[in-house]
């Protein structure tokens, strides 16, 4: 299974358009995933567009997107355990809150989010992947996104952009 790995959208509902370059990767994925800070659920519905979308909301994200998507999750696909968590705090790194969010779970997989920086890291059997951002690289020299492909193992992949048009 092919799955779009997206976080910190950021994005206002005057947004009309996902940026060229994160439409183009996501073809042909079979779902998206978004690890909070959409900011707007429109979002939501402009990835709906290429594949069905679940995620998580972020400490930017109000109570709607809270109510749809809640702030934490585990997902089972593809015989796989996926932990989805934006990873939002003050103490600790990103990485160490989101690991420590799962602590005493079985979990193959650890997405998140919140620092918009590209990580991907694994701790024992577990991967830790953080896809960036697609809409605001912040101190990042290209926008981001990952690509998760569950096929007997699990491979993931940051893909880089310049352009938000």
């Amino acid at each position: 299974m092919r799955i779009g790995i997206v976080s910190d959208t950021h994005m206002s509902p005057k947004v009309a358009r996902l940026p060229n370059a994160l439409v183009e990767g996501l073809q042909g994925v079979e779902l998206i995933l978004h690890i909070g800070d959409w900011t707007s659920l429109h979002v939501a519905g402009m990835m709906e567009e290429i594949a069905p979308v679940d995620g998580v909301a972020g400490n930017n994200d109000g109570l709607e997107i809270r109510e749809r998507f809640g702030r934490k999750k585990v997902l089972s696909i593809a015989g796989f355990r996926i932990g989805m968590v934006h990873g939002d705090g003050s103490r600790k790194t990103t990485e160490q809150r989101a690991w420590e969010a799962f602590e005493g779970e079985q979990v193959d997989v650890i997405l998140f989010g919140h620092s918009h920086i590209p990580f991907m890291e694994r701790r024992g059997e577990v991967l830790m992947f953080n896809p960036g951002s697609p809409s605001d690289k912040r101190r990042q020299p290209k926008y981001s996104y990952g690509i998760l492909e569950l096929e007997g193992t699990i491979r993931a992949q940051h893909y880089y952009y310049e352009s938000k048009a």
